[in-house]
């Protein structure tokens, strides 16, 4: 039966992507559909895959949504890969999959990588609860979000950029204050990973002094309540 494919593809370190992966993209799914089919072409070629791909991503998934679909239930199996982690975490694949079950074809998610799972482990703080909030605004609605996790009990966990997030960290000391704890997870499963851990105040102290690369996941303590 055909159905759609959602494949997470590592973050960083290839050896991450997991068995059954491979054997989606390289034996069940007819063609893949890629955020960026330069990217996804290096991991095929490291897994010795050859495979037609189409090209989806944020900015032409609207257009492509109803072609994709037709496509599927005309029975061909296809599989949804973003240039790392899970599809629709952050990445394209949420408008897809919708498609796909108002329309009855089959979606199957396999489990795999993520960024924000081994950072807010990492971390140290509380885990058993949190609040994922990928990517604050950039602009209109920002400070109202920021307000909002400050007065969350639970983790919270946000994605930046490395040109953004001294800007981000001071932004969320001026609501929350110098001494929340938090951590920043840098380059995760690649080779110069980092994490620090601390305040506010001591990763802000910590990054002003730092030329910052990579993708950034920062993880922030809950308001003691």
């Amino acid at each position: 039966m055909s159905k759609l494919f959602l494949v997470p593809t590592p973050i960083g370190n290839l050896e991450d992507i997991t068995l059954r992966a491979i054997r989606v993209l390289r034996d069940e799914a007819q063609s893949i559909l890629a955020e960026d089919t330069r990217k996804t072409s290096i991991l095929l070629r490291h897994l010795d895959i050859s495979k037609q791909m189409l090209s989806f991503h944020q900015h032409n998934e609207h257009q492509q949504l109803t072609r994709i679909v037709e496509r599927i239930a005309s029975g061909e199996t296809m599989a949804l890969v973003t240039d790392a982690g899970t599809p629709a975490i952050s990445d394209p694949g949420f408008l897809l999959v919708r498609a796909c079950i108002q329309n009855n074809v089959e979606v199957e998610c396999l489990p795999g990588a993520t960024a924000f799972v081994p950072a807010l482990v990492n971390s140290g703080l509380p885990a058993d609860r949190f609040i994922f909030e990928g990517f604050l605004p950039h602009k209109k609605g920002r400070q109202t979000k920021i307000r909002e996790i400050a007065e969350n009990a639970y983790t919270t966990i946000l994605y930046e950029s490395p040109f953004r997030l001294v800007k981000t960290l001071q932004q969320l000391q001026e609501v929350m204050g110098a001494d929340r704890r938090m951590s920043v997870s840098r380059e995760l499963t690649k080779i110069y990973e980092e994490t620090i851990r601390g305040t506010l105040a001591e990763v802000i102290a910590f990054y002003e002094k730092k030329d910052i690369k990579g993708e950034i996941v920062i993880v922030v303590e809950g308001k003691d309540t």
